[in-house]
C-alpha cells in the first residue's frame, strides 16, 4: 500500500449465511465460493487493525423476512464477532453509509482512511466504497479480501458471470479513486 496507513477497517457483512452458508457457493446455498479466502483476510485484516488501535466497523445487513439474513437468525450473526469499542452499523440497503451513522463515527475518530473488505463485491462492498470516495475518505480495498457469488445466466444468456470475475469488475467500476492492493498483507494500519 503506498501512502498513510489506514486508520479505519469497514467489515462489509461478513455474516454466517454468506461465509459459512451450506457450502454450495449459490446466494441460495449460502457462502460465497471463496469464502475460506476472504475469512482469512478479513481475520488477518481485523487483527492488524486492533493491533494498531484502528477504528473498526462491523456492517451488517438486515435481510427481509425469510431471508438467509434475516434478523435475529444465525445466518444474520456476524461470523467475526466485534470486541467492546468496534462499531456494529446495521443496514438494510447496499450502502453501508446510507440511513447510518458510519459517516458520523468515522469523522468523530478523525478517520481519512479506510479498508474495506468482505461480501459481496458488486453490491455492498462496492456501494459502500463508493459512498466513502464520494464523501472525500480515501479508500483502499484489497483485491483478496472481498467476495461474491456467481452471477448465473441472464435471460436468453448462455453463460453466467464466475465470482471471480464479478469481485473485478466490481472494483474496476470504481475507477481510479480507489486504491486497489492485490493483497491484504499489504494493507497498514495506524491510530487515527
Amino acid at each position: 500500500m503506498t501512502g498513510t496507513a489506514a486508520e479505519a477497517l469497514v467489515i462489509v457483512d461478513m455474516q454466517r449465511a454468506f461465509v459459512s452458508g451450506n457450502g454450495d457457493g449459490t446466494a441460495e446455498g449460502g457462502a460465497v465460493p471463496d469464502a475460506g479466502r476472504v475469512v482469512a483476510r478479513a481475520r488477518d485484516l481485523l487483527e492488524r487493525a486492533r493491533a494498531a488501535g484502528a477504528f473498526v466497523a462491523h456492517l451488517q445487513n438486515d435481510g427481509e423476512p425469510g431471508a438467509p439474513d434475516e434478523p435475529g437468525t444465525p445466518g444474520w450473526e456476524l461470523h467475526l464477532a466485534a470486541e467492546p469499542g468496534e462499531a456494529v452499523v446495521r443496514k438494510t440497503v447496499d450502502d453501508g453509509f446510507e440511513e447510518t451513522d458510519l459517516e458520523d463515527l468515522l469523522r468523530a475518530r478523525g478517520v481519512k482512511t479506510l479498508a474495506v473488505c468482505g461480501v459481496q463485491s458488486e453490491m455492498c462492498v462496492r456501494a459502500t466504497a463508493e459512498t466513502a470516495l464520494y464523501l472525500g475518505f480515501r479508500v483502499v480495498l484489497p483485491h483478496d479480501a472481498h467476495a461474491t457469488y456467481d452471477i448465473p445466466p441472464a435471460p436468453g444468456d448462455s453463460e453466467g458471470v464466475p465470482a471471480a470475475q464479478a469481485s473485478r469488475v466490481a472494483e474496476w467500476s470504481l475507477g481510479d479513486e480507489v486504491e486497489i492492493v492485490a493483497r491484504a498483507a499489504e494493507v497498514a494500519f495506524a491510530r487515527a
